[in-house]
């Protein structure tokens, strides 16, 4: 057979249009028909593979929404705190000063000592005092000796005055009963005797009284010595720690209420049981500032928090520092805190129980009078104007313009549009570690 004929047969058996003659192909025509199939199917497997990346690239219609972070809203609980830093100060001190000029005689206490009130802590020795005491005390008998001589003369004055007017009496009545009998001029004699009797007698009533009004003024005179005395020992006025010495034995003290001389204190006595925290609270606060309002007052160099509690404030702002000054009592019993300490108090200002919170980076606030938010309903972005009030570092509360169950796009809301399609990634939301601070 020629190689054309073999050529035409091979091409008619491919097709299917030859006819089976009962021969057998050539070898070289089984191999170009194998050839033949595989150089197709690589053809095929080139072609389907270049076909699939535009298979790929078919839009599908769920990737066309856009995918942005929110979160829910939430109720809590915020305040606004302000974070002020103070010094103790003794809940009242004062420099222990003698009444009377003396020397000390012996002194008790020294730095560091506690106290009672009333325990003594010095004593003065004032030689020309005890004279005095005598004196006032020798007062005293001699105007009780001049009671009982104003008594006694007293008494006699009474009798004689009863005699005067018994007689007068007995003369008087005679001489109506028995006209003429006693002659007039006895008569007035016996009231002459009843006249200077009773004046006696209110002389008398008039010494005595002289007399005890000497003695009260003796016994006043002799009872101020008496408290002078007194002065001579030297006691706490209150329960407290010296905290300063001034003198010691032998020193001369002046008198505490001189004016002329600068009187020297013999001790200076801390009430320290209780101490006072003042901080000065900035303008824009004091009116949030409450009497009566517990705090946490936190001291650094001991690494502990005590209680304490909002007393009293000044109710004036200063000039020159443009704050008030508020104090805040903390119980001091164990003496842990020692004045002159630093401390840090957290005061709260404002509360709002069961408040709708939001993150803050989800308020977009480029107009600082008009914030709103971007709120997704139903994968559908609404932007709604809020009222804001508490905010803290972490979060602000919305007053109006969103509900519970809410959810608002946080971070940037450039590109973001009214009613937009939106699908939201809630993202996880920071606790709230730092205290919040008043809004500015």
């Amino acid at each position: 057979m020629s190689h054309a004929a073999g050529d035409k047969e091979m091409n008619e058996y491919a097709s299917g249009t030859g006819k089976a003659t009962g021969r057998r192909l050539p070898g070289y025509c089984i191999l170009a028909l194998v050839v033949f199939c595989a150089s197709a199917l690589v053809s095929c497997e080139r072609s389907n593979g270049e076909s699939a990346p535009e298979s790929r690239s078919t839009p599908n219609p769920t990737d066309t929404v856009t995918v942005v972070p929110g979160a829910k809203v939430e109720r809590k609980t915020l305040s606004t705190e302000l974070t002020l830093t103070g010094e103790f100060v003794p809940y009242q001190e004062v420099d222990v000063m003698a009444k009377e000029a003396g020397y000390i005689k012996t002194i008790r206490v020294d730095i560091g000592d506690r106290v009672h009130t009333g325990e003594k802590l010095a004593e003065l020795e004032i030689p020309e005092m005890q004279d005095d005491i005598a004196r006032a005390a020798a007062a005293v008998d001699a105007s009780n000796a001049d009671i009982a001589t104003a008594r006694n003369d007293l008494a006699r004055a009474q009798a004689a005055f009863d005699i005067a007017h018994l007689s007068y009496t007995r003369i008087l009545e005679v001489s109506k009963k028995e006209v003429g009998l006693v002659p007039q001029q006895e008569v007035d004699e016996s009231h002459s005797k009843e006249v200077a009797a009773e004046a006696q007698l209110s002389a008398a009533k008039s010494t005595l009284d002289a007399a005890q009004r000497k003695a009260r003024m003796s016994q006043a005179e002799q009872a101020r010595w008496a408290t002078l005395q007194k002065y001579t020992l030297i006691s706490a006025p209150f329960n407290g720690v010296i905290t300063k010495r001034y003198a010691n034995t032998g020193a001369m003290i002046q008198q505490g209420t001189s004016s002329d001389t600068q009187a020297m204190p013999v001790v200076r006595l801390s009430q320290n049981n209780l101490l006072r925290l003042i901080l000065p609270v900035p303008e824009s606060a004091v009116p949030q500032v409450r009497v009566g309002e517990t705090v946490d007052v936190t001291v650094n160099s001991l690494r502990k928090t005590f209680p304490g509690r909002v007393t009293r404030f000044a109710s004036k702002i200063s000039m020159a520092t443009r704050t008030m000054d508020t104090e805040v009592d903390v119980p001091n019993p164990n003496y842990v805190l020692v004045p002159g300490m630093y401390a840090e108090v957290d005061l709260r200002l404002k509360q709002s129980k069961d408040a709708l919170t939001v993150p803050i980076e989800a308020v977009d606030e480029t107009d600082a009078a008009s914030p709103k938010v971007y709120a997704v309903r139903d994968s559908t972005i609404h932007i709604l104007p809020i009222t804001t009030g508490i905010r803290t570092p972490l979060e602000e509360e919305v007053m109006t313009g969103l509900q519970d169950r809410d959810v608002v796009i946080l971070g940037r809301h450039t590109g973001l549009k009214e009613g937009q399609k939106v699908r939201v990634k809630l993202m996880p939301v920071a606790d709230e570690a730092a205290p919040a601070v008043p809004r500015g």
